[in-house]
């Protein structure tokens, strides 16, 4: 696929354990993948130094996509540094800011978009499929960890020696910003630390889910 497409596909990475499974895969593949990330300005200092440490792993350059100052500032100097605790609709403004727009101008002019979701994560993910037509990006999504259990990817990370974020090891099985993410308490679901004051059905920042 990398032979056909080349840097028209594009892998985004949160850094989190699902990408670092395909970081590894694409990057034994070839050195030139178009991989990304997004600095939302307000990541784990963890999250920066795997960045780091991965670039350096394997000999690539993730590149990093930052959301536009103006925005942020005009944000933030009408709502608080932390509006995100006051209501969704600021939440999921202040994700759009962060996140949704940085990613449009990194998938743009891709037309394949690789994602490390799986079905299990979440109830908002129980209908992923292996590969979709994304309607906010208009390009294909795949999303080839879709069946992995996280077993499976941490059995995987543990025998390649993959990096990861050591967050993982204090109970934060799915880490975002700062902010919004706190390690989980046992029994409680993988997403339960991510805007844990919102209902399960609204846990998306809107890049993955076409609204």
């Amino acid at each position: 696929m990398h032979a056909e497409y080349g840097n028209k596909m594009a892998f985004s990475s949160s850094m989190g354990a699902e990408d670092q499974v395909l970081t590894h895969i694409l990057a034994g593949i070839a050195k030139d993948c178009n991989i990304f990330t997004l600095d939302t300005g307000r990541l784990f200092p963890e999250t920066l130094d795997l960045l780091d440490n991965t670039n350096k792993r394997y000999g690539i350059n993730i590149k990093v996509f930052f959301p536009d100052a103006t925005q942020v500032e005009e944000m933030v100097n009408k709502k608080g540094i932390n509006l995100f605790y006051e209501s969704v609709e600021n939440r999921k403004g202040c994700c759009h800011i962060r996140k949704i727009v940085p990613m449009g101008r990194a998938l743009d002019g891709a037309k394949i978009w690789i994602s490390g979701l799986r079905a299990e994560q979440s109830i908002t993910r129980q209908d992923l499929e292996l590969a979709q037509w994304d309607e906010k990006y208009k390009l294909i999504k795949i999303s080839p960890l879709r069946s992995w259990t996280e077993k499976q990817v941490w059995d995987y990370i543990h025998d390649n020696n993959i990096p990861y974020n050591h967050l993982h090891d204090k109970g934060f099985p799915s880490i975002g910003c700062l902010p919004c993410t706190r390690a989980i308490k046992p029994g409680e679901d993988v997403r339960a630390g991510r805007w844990w004051w919102e209902n399960p059905e609204l846990k998306e920042c809107g890049l993955h889910k076409n609204d």
